[in-house]
């Protein structure tokens, strides 16, 4: 997927950034969140560094409803992102998933320990993947 830069007029207040390198995986989620809530807007950053350069450049007013991170990704994992986001008091209120294809349990408490609000599995049918979509989105809504 191309990548933008991201200017205010692009950032409903239903915006979700999500840090994902996997094509096939961005665009199934890009479908079931349109086809569960068309309000929501997703962008994809392909890896760590650009989930931190996208959210540098954003206004205080501008920051996402939520954060959901792949936990391997190029460069940066999810949890060196959330590493680096727990530094600052600017994303401590925005909710940060991480999704990955590791169901060790290793992974999943450092990620919430470092401040992830929940580590899913990336399902394995459209089915279970609309059901954790529904869930992630219903995380905007707190």
């Amino acid at each position: 997927m191309p990548q933008k830069v991201i200017t205010s007029r692009d950032l409903p207040s239903k915006f979700i950034l999500l840090g994902e390198d996997d094509p096939d995986d961005q665009e199934m989620l890009k479908d079931v969140f349109t086809a569960i809530d068309t309000a929501f807007v997703l962008f994809f950053v392909n890896n760590g560094s650009e989930v931190l350069s996208a959210l540098g450049k954003l206004k205080d007013d501008q920051m996402p409803c939520l954060i959901i991170l792949d936990y391997n990704m190029p460069g940066l994992s999810g949890a060196d992102i959330l590493r680096e986001l727990g530094t600052n008091e600017r994303y401590k209120n925005i909710p940060k998933v991480v999704w990955s294809t590791s169901g060790s349990e290793k992974f999943r408490s450092v990620c919430l320990e470092l401040g992830a609000v929940d580590y899913v599995l990336k399902p394995t049918d459209v089915v279970e993947l609309e059901e954790i979509a529904r869930y992630m989105l219903s995380l905007c809504l707190v």
